[in-house]
């Protein structure tokens, strides 16, 4: 483990870490002897990649696992490296634990570091954490020195990923099932992909992200004028109504 571990340029404790969260397969074992081989190797070097582009490590857990479950597969269409290049442009951070708590002040407790795990915002490398997004990390510092309680802002965050996955579940089916449904059942039948519809894919699958991201950034901005609105209309009818007024204590 010691010797893996050096030669994939990380800590024994993050290997341990990767080994229980199930990222790398078992080693073959001699007795008491644990070997590992270039296998390992590779995948902790897949691991730290896919961490630099921004993944989380529950994230690169799902890829794996499909990668490993559908090799075959992926390697038959030709389209593995479209398919799974990161859409997300977000810049990981790394921070020791002192910057961390330059960003949060108080508001680091083991409660929110745990949280922070979970969701995948935070992870563990040595003695420091990565921040899965400068993005995110700005966001979130902002919106604590602006009153609100990084465990808010942490829950926030939990309910934003489960819509954020709900809407990349939609694309995906509509890529599914409008793009890809000829060509996934063609290799699920042994067919091999021609060359020009393979590359025919790989284009319309790169005209996709930003016309996702658009897309959402159009509807979430309406959304919000909506929203707004209506929080305004209510505040006048209160205002109104008398509801809106009390005298100060």
């Amino acid at each position: 483990m010691a010797d893996l571990a050096e030669a994939a340029g990380i800590t024994v404790r993050t290997l341990r870490f990767y080994r229980e969260r199930k990222l790398i397969p078992p080693p073959r074992r001699e007795g008491r002897i644990a070997w590992y081989n270039e296998h390992h190797l590779a995948r902790l070097h897949t691991i730290a990649g896919l961490l630099e582009r921004g993944h989380t490590l529950g994230g690169i857990a799902e890829l794996l696992a499909a990668f490993d479950t559908g090799r075959d597969v992926g390697e038959l269409l030709g389209l593995e490296d479209t398919l799974v290049a990161p859409w997300s442009e977000e810049t990981p951070v790394r921070l020791t634990p002192g910057e961390l708590a330059d960003h949060f002040k108080d508001d680091v407790t083991p409660e929110n570091l745990s949280a922070s795990l979970d969701i995948g915002y935070l992870a563990v490398d040595g003695d420091e954490f990565v921040h899965i997004s400068r993005r995110l990390l700005d966001a979130s510092t902002e919106l604590v020195a602006n009153g609100v309680p990084l465990a808010a802002v942490l829950e926030a965050g939990r309910a934003v990923r489960t819509h954020a996955d709900a809407l990349a579940d939609l694309f995906i089916s509509v890529v599914r099932t409008h793009v890809l449904a000829d060509v996934l059942d063609r290799a699920a039948a042994g067919e091999p992909l021609d060359p020009t519809e393979a590359a025919r894919i790989t284009q319309t699958i790169e005209k996709l992200r930003p016309i996702s991201k658009g897309i959402v950034d159009a509807e979430l901005s309406m959304a919000m004028d909506r929203r707004v609105r209506a929080e305004l209309d209510s505040w006048r009818r209160e205002t109104e109504n008398g509801g809106g007024g009390g005298s100060g204590a």
